[in-house]
């Protein structure tokens, strides 16, 4: 069972990585929707990265890899930015809430680090229902391939071991 110490370093790696890659990528698109869309969501969790930065007292940390990976391969060639967008909203972010659960109920956390678990929650579920609001309607997804690749991203995250979440420390 991971400390405090080791379950929010292993959370501020996840946020990390979203907050990172999605920032990079939100100026490459061309649907000014998601762009907008792909900067909030970059800056929120950069909000809840400072907070958890903070709390640990640790400048910097290495983003999760698998998450940078598989959010970078559905940047690659994501002109409008749509599937990088479904890849945090249904491929990444479900993850990190079930990891979020985890942490809460297996960990002996202070006042503080309970507070933060559901910052960082209450901050992931407000961006995957804007996500999903301002995907409403697209039909991109209709495409076969496009769906097949949205399936190839959900595949790397289970091959890397994290099929249900992104686990709870490193």
């Amino acid at each position: 069972m991971p400390t405090t110490r080791e379950a929010l370093a292993h959370v501020l790696t996840c946020v990390d990585a979203i907050y990172q890659v999605m920032g990079e990528a939100a100026p490459t698109f061309t649907d000014d929707a998601y762009v907008v869309r792909t900067f909030e969501t970059a800056r929120s969790m950069g909000e809840v990265a400072l907070a958890l930065r903070e709390y640990l007292d640790e400048p910097a940390s290495a983003p999760m890899a698998e998450v940078v990976d598989v959010l970078r391969d559905a940047a690659a060639g994501d002109r409008e930015g749509a599937m990088t967008l479904f890849c945090f909203a249904v491929v990444v972010g479900p993850r990190l809430l079930v990891s979020l659960r985890d942490v809460r109920e297996e960990v002996a956390l202070d006042e503080k680090a309970l507070a933060l678990t559901n910052l960082a929650s209450a901050a992931l579920v407000a961006e995957m229902l804007a996500v999903g609001e301002v995907a409403r309607g697209d039909g991109s997804h209709e495409d076969d391939a496009w769906q097949e690749r949205a399936r190839s991203l959900n595949l790397a995250l289970e091959g890397a071991g994290y099929a249900e979440s992104l686990g709870t420390y490193r």
